[in-house]
């Protein structure tokens, strides 16, 4: 036991007949403790010749005695083989060591505490009451290191084979040209305008863009600006600090230039983007440096910008309805996406390549179109493109019976033909609709060979009802 001689003497006077400052040190000594007592794991503190100065309450239960009686003995006579007091002597640390008592093995610290250079004091904490427990954080750690790689592998495999211009399907001449101008545009980090008709594919361009580029390992952000509320727009595409407005996102929020750092901002229908927003557009795309909205501090983003739209943006600018910088700005390198009807080459094959896709939802299933489907679906005009061509398809094979699609299988407007103009003095609206009737009923049995039961299915007309009218219009029954 130390001796009383190098022990301070105490002071019996209650706090409240103390000095005011010794009031206030005894309050600091009082929360120091609490807070030494709710340290999870087990610690203690001693002086710096192994005297244990305190011993919080957790270590205490942990071993089974009383805390307040183990002030002011030597580590070693509580915990045997303890080396408290070397590191006090050394003023070395010694960190996640194996420490051995009363038959358990655990993990733990010894800090020494310095003063003007000189050891004082050393504390001991117990960092795993069992050695076991770090192996279990170890394979826990490992496992979700495993995880995010798989995770990570798992994205960039996902990214690199959905959008890539393996994607983009035809050999038509105008599709094979686009197809090698956008490819040689992937490795430049110039600005790119995709203009193009809606449903020809300018977002599979835009990911195809990026995926072929040195940036394809980061992120390619979308964005449909004729999606977003116009009182939104900015905060969007800014992000906005904390307390910006009500309702605001303790934090802040970022915007689509901050997530597009390093990698690639598309803006999809530019052509919706506000007037008002668009200035600030072109000075991000200008010095890449921003604001947030309610923010102060400039950020900057490195980002490629990639444009679509589906209006005459020229057009725009002549009616000003956008930009002129702006304009020339975003539209660097001009791409244009043919319609479908002008690669008529590619209707068929990209039909066949569609119906493989609706299968992958259907377990077993493979359709195939007849040779009289192919005619239907070449002569027809699309004005909706490769999203009407989807759209006909998913339909009519939620339809059909079995995997074949004829062309009576497909929905009747693909084989309407254009009425003729009645002669003068007889538009008659009976007239016009008895001769647009006529044509549909001589149509509808010349598509399914002249079976009536597949004609009146393909016309949504009883049978009963395809007779009535085959008579009335004086079309022969065989």
């Amino acid at each position: 036991m130390k001796s009383t001689e190098s022990q301070p003497a105490r002071d019996f006077r209650p706090p409240e007949l103390r000095p005011e400052g010794e009031q206030q040190g005894i309050k600091g000594l009082k929360l120091a403790n609490l807070i030494f007592d709710h340290i999870e794991n087990g610690a203690l503190v001693t002086d710096a010749e192994g005297y244990i100065l305190y011993f919080n309450r957790p270590y205490a239960r942990f071993l089974g005695i009383e805390a307040r009686q183990m002030i002011g003995k030597h580590v070693t006579e509580v915990l045997e083989g303890s080396r408290m007091h070397i590191v006090a002597r050394t003023g070395k640390a010694e960190v996640n060591e194996i420490f051995t008592s009363r038959g358990r093995d655990m993990v733990v610290q010894r800090i020494p505490i310095f003063d003007d250079g000189k050891v004082v004091a050393a504390f001991g904490q117990i960092m795993f009451k069992q050695v076991s427990d770090v192996g279990r954080l170890a394979n826990t750690l490992s496992l979700l290191e495993s995880k995010l790689k798989l995770y990570e592998k798992e994205l960039t495999s996902l990214r690199s084979t959905r959008y890539t211009f393996d994607s983009i399907h035809g050999v038509s001449p105008p599709i094979l040209a686009l197809k090698e101008a956008a490819h040689k545009a992937a490795f430049t980090d110039l600005p790119i305008l995709l203009t193009g008709e809606s449903g020809t594919g300018k977002e599979l361009f835009a990911q195809a863009i990026h995926q072929a580029g040195p940036r394809h390992k980061k992120a390619s952000i979308h964005i449909n600006c004729a999606a977003i509320p116009k009182e939104l727009f900015e905060a969007e595409l800014f992000g906005y600090a904390e307390g910006a407005f009500t309702g605001a996102k303790a934090g802040g929020k970022p915007g689509k230039f901050e997530l597009a750092d390093g990698g690639t901002l598309f803006l999809d229908e530019i052509g919706e983007m506000p007037l008002e927003l668009q200035p600030k557009l072109l000075r991000v795309l200008e010095d890449k440096l921003f604001e947030r909205v309610g923010g102060t501090r400039m950020l900057k983003s490195d980002f490629r910008i990639i444009a679509a739209t589906n209006r005459n943006l020229e057009a725009m600018v002549k009616q000003k309805q956008f930009r002129e910088d702006l304009f020339y700005r975003l539209n660097v390198v001009s791409l244009e996406v043919p319609a479908l009807r002008e690669r008529r080459g590619d209707i068929v094959p990209l039909a066949w390549h569609l119906l493989d896709k609706i299968a992958n939802n259907y377990p077993g299933s493979r359709y195939q179109l007849t040779e009289a489907a192919e005619k239907v679906l070449d002569a027809y005009h699309w004005p909706g493109n490769i999203r009407e061509l989807l759209n006909v398809l998913e339909r009519t094979v939620f339809t059909i019976e079995g995997n074949c699609i004829d062309a009576c299988d497909l929905p009747f407007y693909l084989n309407r033909p254009l009425v003729s103009a009645p002669q003068e003095g007889q538009w008659n609206l009976g007239a016009v609709v008895a001769e647009a009737e006529r044509e549909a009923l001589r149509k509808a049995l010349e598509l399914t060979g002249n079976n009536k039961a597949r004609a009146a299915k393909l016309l949504g007309i009883h049978r009963t009802v395809l007779y009535k009218k085959m008579a009335k219009y004086q079309i022969p029954l065989s």
